[in-house]
């Protein structure tokens, strides 16, 4: 609820600090150095996702307050009989005074207001700097983690060959978990996902619906979560250290003539099985070339020292 100053104006709740009534970034910040793990990173990613976005919530709701307080200071006025003329508005718009004393409380009234807009700006512009700052830390803090987590250890991976006719197969790699999936994410991507559980994650907003790929985060409007194959691409291929992927990993494999396809890892069950994009939709019998170059791919990420791998054909 709004604090009231001596003159009557609200203000916001804690509107000494600059985050309002929050906690700010400070908390996930030190939640994010305390522990070391990558899981604790993302919590602390979360809350501060959560503490920016109710920061943001309480602007909207003192601006909108701010608003209809000027709003029932006009209609109180015009009650009143106090409303400027035609003449007056058009020489000076807005809480022009209409003849003393009325004069007077309405330029101190309008004075309060716009002090009032010009201090919940400020307080905006501050914390929104604290937040951006915060989030490159905890960005940046994730990837040095992961950095030091693929020098330290390898992920494991193994892939399983099931034959569909002569020239036809089903890869199916065996599921992966805890910090793996991120791991893999940054290998195959040089991207962090923006949620830790991301892989396993098989919720949906629409029980109609298969899991969507991808999450709401990172500019990913709520409307725009079911790209086709095409947009899912652009998207992983797009810029920035986030990719807000769900279900799934990205696997881009170079093409002998040049080029690559891009390929995903799909959750479906107890394995990850793999399918290859085709215009707008993805495609999971691949052709012999497709298997074997995406095998080969990941072997080369193995003799290169990047990965464990183990292939078994079925």
């Amino acid at each position: 609820m709004s604090e009231k100053t001596q003159d009557g104006m609200s203000r916001l709740p804690g509107a000494e600090s600059p985050a309002g009534a929050g906690a700010g970034p400070d908390a996930a910040l030190a939640r994010l150095r305390a522990l070391e793990t990558l899981e604790s990173g993302y919590e602390a990613w979360l809350e501060l996702k959560l503490e920016h976005a109710a920061f943001r919530a309480r602007l909207r709701q003192e601006r909108e307050r701010l608003d209809q307080q000027g709003s029932f200071l006009l209609g109180a006025v015009r009650a009143a009989g106090l409303a400027p003329s035609a003449t007056q508005e058009s020489v000076a718009p807005g809480l022009v005074p209409a003849a003393p004393p009325a004069g007077d409380f309405l330029r101190d009234a309008e004075a309060k207001l716009t002090t009032a807009r010009e201090a919940l700006a400020l307080r905006e512009t501050q914390a929104e700097a604290r937040y951006a700052e915060a989030f490159a830390e905890i960005r940046a803090t994730l990837k040095d983690r992961v950095r030091r987590h693929l020098s330290a250890s390898r992920p494991s991976l193994t892939l399983l060959l099931r034959r569909v006719g002569a020239e036809r197969s089903i890869l199916h790699a065996e599921r992966v978990s805890g910090d793996t999936p991120v791991l893999l994410c940054f290998l195959f991507s040089a991207r962090i996902p923006s949620r830790h559980g991301f892989l396993l994650d098989d919720s949906t907003e629409d029980v109609a619906l298969p899991p969507a790929p991808l999450y709401p985060d990172e500019g990913v409007a709520p409307a725009d979560v079911r790209p086709d194959a095409a947009g899912l691409e652009a998207r992983m291929r797009g810029e920035g250290e986030v990719v807000p992927l769900k279900g799934f990993l990205p696997v881009f494999v170079p093409r002998a003539g040049g080029g690559e396809d891009f390929f995903r890892l799909l959750q479906r069950g107890a394995v990850l099985e793999v399918e290859v994009a085709e215009g707008p939709a993805f495609r999971n019998v691949l052709t012999r070339e497709e298997a074997e170059r995406f095998a080969g791919h990941l072997l080369r990420l193995k003799l290169e020292g990047r990965i464990d791998l183990e292939l078994e054909a079925g």
